[in-house]
């Protein structure tokens, strides 16, 4: 597979908590050179990120990260400032302290909340596969498939691991076909974007891949 074809399902990503202008500037001119299906930022550079972007590649922002616990009003209000602010795109994260109680019902209920906030924006939400059983794993499938969500996601990149090729089989198997699957945290080469897309998943999360295409010469 191509860099071209593989940077095309980039989320070309910036979370670190410690992130300044000059480097989201960056990432969004790299996610323009590149192609990148999107630039991925914290949501308080999402306006000027945005304006600078200026449609030429879509802005991609977090809500309720990277811990999930946030009420649901919170990430409402999260939600509808970032797209307020010009973010096309929504990864929120789910609250885990609820798929542990088994509280599928409120998980559920949030993911739809927070769609409806995004006011027709994509919406990823993320499940954090690193800390779930397999048969949780599978339960959030089907709530994020009956949700009306665009993606399920492995992974903040910030917990106890990424993405696993595993998992990402497992999500593209159990979600229904119309929900997209986002591989994210430790994509770290050429050959792990190519086998994630080959098991499924139609956006890779990742600061590094585009890195690489540039050290390769492109």
């Amino acid at each position: 597979m191509e860099w071209k074809e593989i940077l095309a399902h980039v989320d070309h990503t910036l979370l670190k908590p410690q992130a300044r202008w000059e480097e989201i500037r960056q990432i969004v001119e790299e996610g323009i050179a590149y192609g990148c299906a999107s630039v991925c930022i914290p949501p308080s550079y999402v306006q000027q990120a945005a304006e600078y972007a200026a449609g030429r590649v879509p802005i991609c922002t977090v809500i309720g990260f990277p811990n999930g616990y946030s009420t649901t009003a919170v990430k409402q209000a999260e939600t509808r400032d970032a797209v307020a602010n010009g973010a096309q795109e929504i990864d929120m994260v789910v609250n885990l302290g609820w798929v542990k109680d088994g509280l599928f019902d409120l998980v559920f209920g949030e993911i739809q909340a927070v769609k409806e906030a995004c006011q027709g924006r994509v919406l990823k939400v993320i499940i954090e596969t690193c800390l779930l059983t397999r048969e949780e794993k599978i339960r959030l499938c089907q709530i994020v498939g009956e949700s009306g969500a665009d993606y399920i996601k492995t992974s903040t990149g910030f917990s106890t691991g990424g993405a696993t090729f595993a998992d990402v089989a497992l999500l593209r198997e159990y979600t229904p076909a119309r929900v997209k699957v986002k591989a994210a945290g430790g994509i770290s080469s050429q050959e792990d974007g190519e086998r994630f897309l080959a098991l499924g998943a139609d956006r890779l999360g990742t600061s590094r891949l585009v890195k690489l295409a540039k050290e390769a010469g492109l």
